[in-house]
């Protein structure tokens, strides 16, 4: 955006200038094979079903679904899609900066009335051809969806995007959980939340039921609405997912908040 053909100066001219390569100009990023694409697919499918099957499981799911695949190959594919296997281990890595990773806040906690905890999220989201994130903001007490956003990269900017979003409309959460991804354990996002004063909490590392309400919601959102209707293209995901996230909020109801829906149990107390 910052270079312009028709500029006096030259572009290569330019590009000296900013401190970046003439090649990269002309650089078109390599899309997904058609395969990997469809082992992505399946992949999202089988661990919505079984969230805690890791990459020697999911290599055997692939295996037995006609696909032969190495554990290398099913982990890189694994990690671009964000699946991550829900299950107790010992904490040996850091997905992000050990100086950004902040401890559980939310154990024994009784979350009393909206805006008290929000829950943050990626998840990945297919189409016809291609795929995208997904970025969602849950009001714990209520269910109710404050905020997303769908993006074609994984960077921190975007989840920022949707907080700063979401504040904007609804107010700030006294807690924000999220899980230990690089998104999250991030100078900017952290130094957000601290603006904006808001404690931040982290699940520990691989325990699905830290972040449950999100984990819910994600294999609601696509069990009844992303594997019915695949589209083509990101307009179409963003108006079928708009579609889908205001009939969550306005009409689906919830048997763990006395079978109303979302926006009824937030406006009643918010």
């Amino acid at each position: 955006m910052m270079l312009c053909k028709d500029d006096e100066l030259s572009l290569t001219t330019q590009c000296e200038l900013l401190g970046i390569s003439k090649s990269g100009l002309y650089y078109t990023p390599k899309g997904d094979s058609q395969e990997n694409l469809k082992l992505m697919e399946l992949m999202d499918e089988h661990h919505t079903l079984h969230p805690t099957h890791g990459i020697l499981q999911m290599q055997d799911f692939l295996f037995a679904s006609g696909y032969l695949v190495n554990h290398k190959r099913v982990r890189r594919l694994m990690r671009k899609a964000r699946i991550h296997a829900h299950y107790p281990k010992r904490n040996l890595s850091k997905l992000g900066k050990a100086e950004y990773i902040y401890p559980y806040l939310l154990r024994g906690l009784q979350v009393i009335k909206p805006n008290q905890v929000w829950a943050i999220d990626i998840t990945y989201i297919r189409m016809q051809k291609g795929f995208m994130y997904l970025t969602a903001i849950i009001d714990v007490y209520s269910r109710y969806i404050v905020g997303w956003g769908l993006h074609n990269s994984l960077h921190a900017e975007n989840v920022v995007e949707v907080l700063n979003r979401a504040v904007g409309t609804y107010g700030k959460p006294e807690i924000l959980n999220s899980d230990q991804g690089s998104q999250f354990t991030c100078e900017l996002w952290v130094s957000t939340l601290k603006e904006l004063e808001v404690q931040i909490s982290m699940d520990g590392k691989g325990r699905a039921t830290d972040n449950i309400y999100i984990e819910r919601f994600w294999r609601t959102l696509k069990q009844d609405w992303v594997y019915l209707n695949p589209v083509d293209n990101g307009s179409e995901l963003w108006a079928g997912i708009n579609g889908y996230m205001n009939y969550y909020n306005k009409e689906k109801t919830h048997q763990g908040i006395g079978r109303q829906s979302p926006e009824s149990v937030y406006r009643q107390v918010a």
